[in-house]
């Protein structure tokens, strides 16, 4: 047999022994996968809660819109003057010019005042213009830049922008943003930790046996070999518990969140993970997994030897 072989041959060995092992003990096996998948689904769903929450906003393009009212009197083709202007400058997306006759007809509609409205002589309401940003300019420098451009036109009167809610949500998700990297960080501690004192148990269970391999001559590779695989074991399936979770919750609140989304007009549907982040998911997993049963078998196991 090759060396290759007999490498492949050893390591398969392990792989399996770490297997049946677990298979052996299913009730702490199963308890010790489920306090890694927990910790390893808290981030990734707090990580989707800030994807989901910046593509439901459009990335603020919604919250950003801008609506100039003009003065009372303005004419309508100085309003599409201003307009035309507006629509080539740099870093404009959309403007929408509404005439005050189609805006009193909008508020007729939607107010239920109609009947009174129509008693009033002249129309009250101004023109005015919906104007949005491209995503890109959508920053909140750019965005008071553009409201001072809009409030320096003299025929303007006021110009309505809920720029303090974009402030006080991009700065929820750059707390959000901030609390998933500490989230990653005090958690991936916690499952070197589950990992390595569950290691350290089972060593202290082993010890006879460990004793009895070193004394016929097998080095600390050969026998930290099968602890490093029930590692790898845990923190991979703790990351596909972690996936489950996450698409449970997703599946329980899609329809919720899609019927909320419609009554405001949009298709908006709540994203779960890629086959990509499933992916780095389950690699996470298992590099947690490896590196807690070798730091557990790198301090361990130097304190077990054969007894002469």
């Amino acid at each position: 047999m090759s060396g290759v072989s007999t490498w492949g041959a050893r390591h398969a060995q392990a792989m399996l022994g770490a297997v049946g092992r677990l298979a052996r003990m299913p009730l702490a096996t199963f308890l010790t996968i489920t306090v890694i998948g927990v910790a390893l689904a808290i981030p990734v769903a707090l990580a989707l809660v800030v994807h989901n929450a910046r593509v439901a906003t459009g990335d603020f393009r919604n919250a950003i819109d801008f609506t100039v009212h003009f003065k009372l009197g303005t004419p309508i083709a100085r309003v599409e003057q201003l307009a035309k202007q507006l629509r080539e400058r740099d870093g404009i997306d959309t403007v929408i010019v509404t005439p005050a006759e189609q805006a009193l007809q909008e508020f007729r509609r939607v107010s239920g005042f109609g009947e009174a409205l129509a008693a009033l002589e002249d129309n009250p309401l101004p023109h005015h213009l919906l104007v949005r940003p491209k995503p890109e300019n959508a920053v909140p420098t750019e965005v008071e830049s553009l409201r001072r451009y809009l409030a320096a036109w003299p025929e303007v009167d006021i110009v309505q922008l809920d720029s303090d809610w974009v402030r006080r949500f991009n700065a929820i998700l750059d707390v959000l943003r901030r609390g998933l990297w500490g989230g990653v960080f005090v958690l991936g501690l916690g499952v070197l930790a589950v990992v390595g004192n569950t290691i350290r148990l089972e060593i202290q269970h082993r010890r006879a046996e460990i004793e009895v391999t070193k004394l016929v001559g097998g080095s600390n590779a050969f026998v930290r070999r099968p602890f490093l695989y029930t590692g790898t074991l845990y923190g991979l399936a703790g990351a596909l518990l972690a996936a489950l979770l996450i698409w449970a919750g997703v599946s329980y609140l899609d329809r919720s969140v899609a019927a909320l989304a419609a009554q405001y007009g949009s298709k908006f549907q709540l994203a779960g993970l890629s086959w990509r982040d499933f992916g780095t998911l389950a690699g996470v997993g298992a590099i947690l997994g490896w590196v807690g049963a070798l730091i557990s078998t790198g301090r361990h196991l130097r304190r077990i030897e054969p007894r002469a």
